[in-house]
Parts: C-alpha cells; structure tokens; sequence
C-alpha cells in the first residue's frame, strides 16, 4: 500500500495544493487537527506566502473573533498601534501569544509597508480576519459592541424615525455586560440571559437594523461607505464593517437565546449556530477577494461534522461545509494529519489506519491527492485512528474522497516559546 501512495503524494508547497485544484478558489481552507502548534502554523505561514507571491491571495483568517480581528487588520494596513497590542487585543483564544502568530503579523506588516516605506496600493494590501464569533468553550460575549456599533453606523445615516429604538433604549436593554458573560450558563441554562424579555425584544432590534442596513444601502454606498479607503485609513470601509456587526449582533443574541434552552438539542443549536456564523464571515471574505482560511478540520470540512459534548454525540455543518455549499469549485479544503505528537502522548499510529499507512512514507511532510487516493482504495478504507489526547482529532478515512488534498506531517516536536500550551483548548 505504501508503494501505491506514493503515486499520490507531492511536496508542501501552493504550487502542488494548486495543482490539485480545477481553478483557483476564493476560499482556500487548510484545517488543523490540534491548535496550538507553532510547527504546524509555520507550514501555514509558509504557504500562505507562496499563496501571496505565486497565486494573489491577499487575506488570511484564522479561527479567531471577528471583531477582535479588526484590531490586526488595522495594525497591518495602515501600522495603528504596535505589534504587542495588535496580538494581545485582536487575537482571541490566547493564540496572539503563539510565536508563529506573531511572526505571521510581523510578516504581513512587512509586506504592506515595503522597502520603500512608502506602501502598497490598497488593492494590493495584505488583510487579516478572524472569522469565528466572539465566542469562547465556557461563554459567549455581550453583544454590547457589536450592536451599539451597528445602530450608531446607521443613526448617522439615515432618518431618526426609522431607527426600532433610540441608544439609550438600546443602552438599558443590554443592561450589565456580566449577565451575558456569565460562566455557569454554559452547564447551567437557567444562569442564561438569552431568553429574558430584554434579550427577547434586543434580537427583534438587531433583526430590524440588520433588515434596515440592507434597504438602505444604496444610499449607504453612495454616502462614503463604498470601496474607496474610509477615513479608518485601512481599506476595511464603513459599510463591510457595520455588516460585520450585524452579523455579529443578530448571531450572538441567537447563540444567547439557545445557551437559555434546556432541551436535548441545546448542544446541537449552540455548535451549529457558532458555525453558522462563521460561514457568513467567510462568505464576506470570498466577496472581498482570494483568501486563506486556518481552522480545525472540523469546522472546514464538507461532511457532516461530529463530536461528543457531556457524553453525548453532537452533528453539525461545519463552516466549511455552508459556505462551500454556496461557492461550490471556488471552496477549497485541505485537510491536515499528524503521525506524532510525542510530548503529547500521541505516538506512531497503528500501520492499519490512514495516519499509519502515510507514516510508513519516508517524507517528513507532503501533499496527498486525496480523490484519487480514495478512489485508488476503493471500498477498503484504513481504519479510524483513535487518539489518546483528547486534542488532536484525527482524520476520519470515510471523509477521504471529499477533502481536496490532505497535508500529513510525520512527527510533531514540542518547541519551547509556544506561548499557551495547545492543552488549555480541545481541537475544534
């Protein structure tokens, strides 16, 4: 079998991932299956510069708050603030304090200023974007921000009498921030403000304004909030910015409203709206341009995704899966696999599973043409891996024929200066 994928197997690089493609895609999405790994996120940075000089991709976006995100996106287009707080303040999760991260920001930075120091062309300007919500495992934000930013977008805009309610309205339905941030409403329903009266008549607001900021956008677009350079001074122009927080409004105020259910399909509507809402963002990236996305395999995949959550097993549509529903051929998805993971107590995966079959390969890294690889095997399927450490999820073989490559990395070594131990957050 080892001499038989060989016949599929290339080197790591955009002109082999490419080479698997028909077309260039809009979104080209490279999955993880464990977070945290500075050696896996310099494979990304890698590619994501030969996707930048080779194939004219401009944007990345990583598994990380959207709103947060923007605080990155000025740093590199237009240098506001520094390099310190751009990774503190625009990266969630912890994962600004990853060196590669970092490196990845430097780099962009870099890009755009030029040797010159005089500055790409907007158009030619490298973007970042978090694309997940601003969401974390034990809670999820307030919609304060996201909200309060879309009804000032529009009360600036348009007539006062077609605003559903005035900010100070808005102002004490939100209420304390601490009521929606509350932890023990993740185990506990009923420690939820998301089917309160106030939570109840907020998302009928968001709704309207979301519904407003669409009938009015002619003359939203014709009033200095097209794609020219707004006054932010970075190429992210007023309009994209206020559909982000509506986007961002109505999904938090839903994601509040199931954190409030005691029902069995709590779970399911919680993982299911959280993807939902990064499938939008990455919708609006593909509008925008050519863009990488870096993810765990399971929010990119096309398949069905499946976990369990409190013992129980959970189904949803990945990101990945909504949004390559809609774009078809201009969706790309690569997932990635691991032999190793030694430090992590992952060792050299049984020779009958797909991970064993490639670790039996002499390369330490390459691309596999996953199609042909799965039509090769036919209906014999290598065995599911099972991992040990609950943060690395391996690849499922049935899922083989619907990724378009998959980048394999024989061994995994802990490097020191990592930032937040991979350990603090469960793959996905």
């Amino acid at each position: 079998m080892a001499t038989d994928i060989k016949d599929f197997i290339h080197a790591v690089d955009a002109a082999a991932v490419m080479g698997l493609l028909p077309a260039r895609p809009r979104l080209l999405a490279l999955g993880e299956p464990t977070h945290g790994d500075n050696s896996l996120l310099d494979l990304r940075n890698d590619l994501f510069r030969q996707l930048v000089e080779q194939e004219g991709y401009r944007t990345i976006a990583l598994e990380s708050d959207c709103v947060k995100g923007l605080a990155v996106d000025d740093y590199i287009t237009s240098g506001t603030g520094t390099l310190d707080e751009a990774m503190e303040q625009g990266i969630s999760h912890g994962w600004g304090a990853f060196t590669a991260n970092r490196e990845l920001v430097r780099w962009m930075r870099a890009y755009n200023v030029r040797a010159d120091h005089e500055g790409r062309p907007a158009s030619e300007r490298l973007r970042f974007a978090g694309f997940d919500g601003p969401l974390e495992i034990t809670h999820a934000a307030s919609p304060r921000q996201s909200l309060t930013a879309l009804h000032g977008y529009l009360a600036a805009r348009v007539a006062t009498d077609l605003l559903p309610c005035t900010s100070d309205a808005l102002d004490q339905l939100l209420g304390s921030d601490d009521r929606w941030t509350e932890p023990a409403a993740m185990t506990d329903p009923s420690r939820s403000a998301g089917r309160s009266a106030d939570a109840a008549r907020l998302r009928l607001i968001a709704d309207d304004l979301a519904a407003l900021l669409d009938q009015q956008m002619p003359r939203l677009l014709a009033t200095g909030s097209g794609s020219e350079q707004d006054n932010r001074g970075n190429g992210q122009n007023d309009w994209e910015l206020a559909r982000l927080y509506a986007r961002t409004a109505t999904g938090l105020l839903r994601y509040h409203h199931w954190m409030a259910d005691s029902s069995p399909a709590r779970m399911a509507w919680l993982v299911a709206v959280r993807d939902g809402m990064m499938a939008r963002n990455l919708l609006a990236l593909a509008a925008r341009g050519r863009t990488l996305v870096h993810a765990q395999n399971a929010h990119l995949q096309r398949p069905v995704s499946s976990m369990r959550m409190g013992g129980a097993p959970v189904e949803w549509w990945s990101a990945g899966a909504l949004a390559g529903a809609q774009l078809g051929a201009c969706y790309a998805f690569v997932a990635t696999a691991l032999g190793t993971i030694r430090h992590q107590g992952v060792d050299a995966p049984p020779p009958d599973t797909f991970e064993g079959l490639l670790y039996a390969l002499p390369e330490d890294r390459c691309v596999i043409d996953a199609p042909r690889l799965a039509a090769a095997l036919g209906g014999t399927r290598p065995a599911p891996r099972v991992s040990p450490w609950f943060g690395y999820a391996s690849l499922d073989p049935a899922h083989l024929a619907q990724a378009d490559g998959v980048v394999f990395v024989k061994d995994v070594v802990e490097r020191q200066n990592q930032g937040l131990s991979a350990a603090v957050r469960p793959a996905g």
